[in-house]
């Protein structure tokens, strides 16, 4: 049974995934790793999801506030083994419901065109391509997406 925990970056479990996800990026992104690692500092994520499968963490997500109406979705995970099993799905929409209670109004991102698992699944997950934001204005292997939120109350 997949359990998910809204939690911060100061969780022990979401530590442990983070790592888990920087040694795969350090793979993909290859030469350009310590140009990308330098923005994914989890120093401070106060909105962080983690997905649990039988007690056991398996993939997790955070957003922080990029703007006044929107959030950066950041450090997106799911276990290599856990993978297919829906699990970022679920916790995307747990980041994005939370972001919308809030009263944040759209999410942004960025991901490597190298990840092409995630670029596939943003698309799959309605995020559309935006221009380059940020420090990723320029950079070739960056692209960035947004997702408006649904407005529950109207």
């Amino acid at each position: 049974m997949i359990k998910l925990i809204r939690t911060n970056s100061e969780n022990k479990d979401f530590i442990l995934l983070v790592k888990q996800l920087d040694a795969y990026l350090k793979i993909t992104d290859g030469d350009e790793h310590n140009f990308y690692n330098q923005f994914n500092s989890i120093a401070t994520l106060n909105h962080v999801v983690i997905a649990y499968l039988d007690n056991n963490p398996v993939g997790c997500g955070a957003f922080k506030e990029f703007n006044k109406t929107s959030v950066e979705i950041k450090r997106m995970f799911t276990s290599t083994e856990t993978r297919g099993k829906g699990i970022a799905t679920r916790i995307l929409k747990k980041l994005e419901n939370w972001a919308s209670e809030i009263g944040f109004l759209s999410c942004v991102l960025e991901t490597g065109i190298r990840q092409t698992e995630a670029v596939q699944f943003y698309k799959k997950n309605l995020y559309k391509t935006i221009p380059n934001y940020g420090q990723y204005i320029g950079i070739e292997n960056s692209l960035c997406f947004e997702k408006i939120l649904k407005n529950e109350k109207g």
